[in-house]
């Protein structure tokens, strides 16, 4: 019965996070919301603009799963207690049901954290897809070889969300790995979630490039992006910028290589480039282009407001050689490291092979308690 009892005090523990999660999300609101979008689904002519319809079903779709998934919490929560509250009455020792009840109990627990951590993703842009590009730094081989493995790394993670990977740009090694590469992950709060990539990222292991056996240090930067699908209120001048065409190279379509499609705009004031070539066209190639162009340079102009208004946060850094936000050994030991969070894994590989949720959500979590950096990078 000790088990029993033990099992009631702690989901107990966790009816003031389900109270405040429930209380947060406003479920009445929501439902009002479904409601509505519901009935608009219904109209004759809701499937005339198709762009639109798809975001309202999407969007339906999502409040449906979040209100579905908080009812359901509070109903086994009920549950539970009502279980184990019968099991004492009966004063028997019944060990199938008390494993029940903790299989019940910790997937109570699992989906209440989800839940928490999703919560926190209340950016203007957290819900939208994410750009990623990362950028093989100094290490020459070494770091496009490290790049390479951030991009597995980071399609892996994608693949375990059920989120979809679209290349938008590749510019292989001279030798080995990648030296750039542009990417886009589809799915809901794919930017939210992986903001907290933005920056540079450390490898320290024993070369496979290097005969001598010794240990080198490689840097990759990412750069992190929502794709914002609606117009923004960003000017970009013709005379502000410099547009490039060239031969697409790397994975791509079979178009590949057959025309100079491939785009690539310099921003002269700031020196932002970027580029697209996984479109059909160069004119596709080109909106895609400068619809990235425009994004960025929104969230420079977020990042420079809220920087005057609170000072320079922990987060934002320079994607400069010596402000690396994580820090990945594999010799002589392995450990991945957060600087900001603190937060730390012994599983290199798994890390390594996508499992990055620890880290993601710590940093929502500290983001949320004012994003005060702790810890130091592990050599």
């Amino acid at each position: 019965m000790l088990a029993l009892d033990n099992m009631k005090i702690e989901i107990q523990g966790l009816k003031p996070t389900l109270d405040e999660v429930t209380d947060s999300l406003d479920l009445e609101t929501k439902s009002r919301k479904i409601e509505e979008l519901s009935r608009e689904m219904e109209e004759p002519n809701f499937w005339d603009d198709a762009e639109k319809a798809n975001k309202k079903t999407k969007e339906l779709k999502t409040l449906q799963d979040l209100v579905e998934k908080v009812e359901g919490l509070n109903n086994k929560y009920d549950e539970i207690i009502d279980m184990i509250d019968m099991l004492n009455e009966e004063g028997t020792e019944d060990e199938d049901m008390a494993s029940e009840i903790r299989s019940d109990l910790d997937e109570f627990a699992a989906t209440l954290e989800d839940i928490r951590i999703s919560n926190l993703l209340n950016g203007e842009y957290d819900n939208c897809n994410a750009i990623l590009k990362l950028s093989a730094g100094a290490g020459g081989t070494e770091a496009c070889d490290w790049c390479q493995m951030l991009y597995r790394m980071y399609t892996r993670w994608a693949e375990r969300h059920g989120f979809t990977v679209e290349v938008l740009d590749l510019l292989d090694g001279d030798e080995a790995g990648i030296k750039s590469v542009t990417f886009q992950i589809n799915g809901v709060n794919a930017y939210g979630y992986l903001k907290s990539e933005r920056g540079v990222h450390r490898l320290v292991r024993i070369s496979p490039f290097n005969a001598q056996g010794k240990r080198q240090t490689s840097f990759v930067s990412n750069d992190v992006m929502p794709d914002i699908e609606e117009n923004i209120d960003i000017e970009v001048r013709p005379e502000d910028i410099r547009v490039d065409t060239y031969r697409s190279s790397g994975a791509g379509g079979q178009h590949i290589n057959k025309t100079s499609s491939a785009i690539r705009i310099t921003h002269l004031e700031t020196g932002i480039v970027v580029t697209c070539q996984n479109e059909r066209s160069q004119f596709q190639n080109k909106d895609k282009a400068m619809q990235m162009l425009k994004a960025k340079l929104y969230m420079m102009k977020v990042e420079e407001n809220e920087a005057k208004l609170a000072g320079i946060r922990g987060e934002v850094k320079d994607n400069a050689w010596g402000s690396q936000i994580r820090s990945y050994v594999l010799q002589p030991y392995t450990m991945v490291n957060d600087t900001r969070t603190g937060e730390k894994s012994s599983n290199a590989d798994g890390v390594l092979d996508g499992d990055l949720d620890p880290f993601i959500n710590a940093y929502l979590k500290w983001l949320a308690t004012g994003g005060v950096a702790v810890g130091d990078i592990e050599e």
